[in-house]
């Protein structure tokens, strides 16, 4: 894949999603209204919605914005099964085609670098969700979050309410991860 940011935060929502312990797939995560399944079944939707306005895979199967409850199969499967998909459909972008389109309602297109920046966000930031919801390290690193900033400013605005909460005031001496995740409605310190 010719888009290292998407590649990177692919892998970390797969290893994040891979270290979920079967019991804490209900566990309460930063997306107050969804549990860790719910939260890595729409990572998993968003990844195949994604692949199918770029490439040619199918869409996902359920609405990523409703989340069943329980994923009905292996969460880490899903996952898996959702990253291959991401995986071939952006094999085939063009890096120097002037726009592909996105599955963002608001914003029907973008440059190619800058839609897999949004595409890696959500599986960067998902990943976060399920790290911080089930005890894992933060796979969200200050160098990843700076280069998936871009994509925040890009994406966040138009979608306040739908996919993102309201920004949370920055505070001193955030980091360029805990500065993304406020900007994106998210505690950086936040615990179950």
């Amino acid at each position: 894949m010719t888009f290292p940011v998407l590649t990177g935060s692919l892998d970390l929502l797969h290893r994040v999603a891979a270290s979920v312990p079967a019991d804490q797939l209900d566990a309460p995560t930063p997306c107050a209204q969804w549990t860790v399944a719910q939260v890595l079944l729409h990572a998993a939707g968003d990844q195949h919605a994604w692949a199918s306005i770029v490439g040619s895979a199918s869409p996902p199967g359920y609405d990523p914005f409703t989340p069943p409850r329980q994923p009905g199969r292996d969460i880490s499967q899903l996952i898996t099964d959702a990253i291959d998909a991401a995986t071939i459909a952006w094999a085939g972008v063009d890096p120097a085609a002037q726009t592909v389109p996105t599955p963002l309602p608001p914003i029907p297109a973008m440059a190619p670098e800058l839609a897999a920046a949004a595409c890696a966000l959500d599986a960067a930031i998902h990943a976060w969700d399920a790290a911080v919801a089930t005890g894992q390290p933060s796979p969200l690193t200050a160098g990843l979050a700076s280069q998936l900033d871009a994509a925040a400013r890009a994406t966040a605005e138009p979608l306040r309410g739908f996919a993102y909460a309201a920004a949370l005031p920055a505070q001193p001496g955030d980091d360029p991860a805990a500065a993304l995740l406020r900007y994106l409605g998210r505690d950086p310190h936040w615990a179950a």
